[in-house]
């Protein structure tokens, strides 16, 4: 594993529903516009390898993750709670705790809609630096940038206003670009989304 690599590859472990879209793109937005690479299970559609597997591995080529535990509600049909999300930060954690040097140097970001709600559905993570987006995408902007620009502190990175100001230009674009690609702005995958924000990040930079 090469160690630059590894430092700069971060795990999202966020909901992909409809409903939560608007913050899950601006967590990878900013998590690109830092010059990251966002990882997601959501990348390699094989139905060769077991989605526990799949998740695992991508897990253990990550330094950083970021973990988003406020959907844990009932499920109106189901009447059950959502545990993907802890679940795959108990997975982050328990690389950390018991991996070799690298998987022990992990950092995470852990966010939920309101402070201190985590502590009625997973209290043993009570004391952790727990960050609140309150479902805004400006907060989870800044919560991201923050946790990456502390994650290596000799790296310069863009501040949360200007990320989110290029986030809006981003998003106002994005319909077009998606009609000449013959995309659809609401039905992009993973892969096409996060091509999408390198490949205007990249234009920005040099708009050559």
């Amino acid at each position: 594993m090469e160690a630059e690599k590894y430092r700069l590859q971060v795990f999202v472990n966020c909901p992909f529903d409809r409903a939560y879209r608007r913050l899950f793109y601006a967590i990878v937005f900013a998590v690109k516009d830092c010059g990251y690479t966002a990882r997601s299970a959501l990348e390699i559609s094989d139905a060769s390898e077991l989605r526990l597997a799949k998740i695992f591995r991508i897990i253990s080529e990550c330094g950083l993750g970021i973990h988003d535990i406020s959907r844990t509600e009932l499920n109106r049909v189901s009447r059950l709670p959502r545990f993907n999300m802890p679940l795959e930060l108990g997975m982050f954690l328990g690389a950390k705790e018991f991996g070799d040097s690298a998987q022990r140097a992990k950092k995470c970001l852990v966010l939920d809609r309101s402070p201190h709600r985590y502590e009625k559905f997973c209290s043993d993570i009570k004391g952790c630096d727990i960050s609140s987006h309150r479902r805004n995408p400006e907060a989870a902007i800044r919560a991201v940038r923050d946790f990456l620009r502390d994650a290596q502190p000799t790296v310069s990175i863009p501040g949360g206003q200007m990320i989110q100001r290029r986030y809006v230009r981003f998003l106002k674009t994005l319909p077009l670009v998606c009609k000449e690609l013959g995309l659809r702005a609401n039905d992009l995958i993973f892969n096409d989304y996060t091509t999408l924000v390198g490949r205007w990040l990249k234009q920005e930079a040099d708009p050559r």
